[in-house]
């Protein structure tokens, strides 16, 4: 997901993005511990993913603070 499609979305829709990509990296990471997951870039994706939608949340509050 790139920051234009991310400045698209409002912030209800953000938040539940948010709360998948960390469930997902949840699961990611019970994966690994079990053994079961073979694609360990998705870790790294995901950890990006939720940095971006924070980022993008994080810039929302600030400018409607400002």
């Amino acid at each position: 997901m790139k920051y234009q499609d991310l400045a698209k979305k409002n912030n209800d829709d953000l938040n539940k993005s948010l709360k998948e990509k960390k469930e997902a990296l949840r699961n990611f990471r019970f994966g690994i511990a079990g053994g079961k997951t073979r694609n360990t870039k998705e870790g790294r994706d995901l950890k990006k993913e939720i940095a971006r939608i924070l980022t993008e949340l994080r810039k929302r509050a600030i400018n409607v603070n400002k």
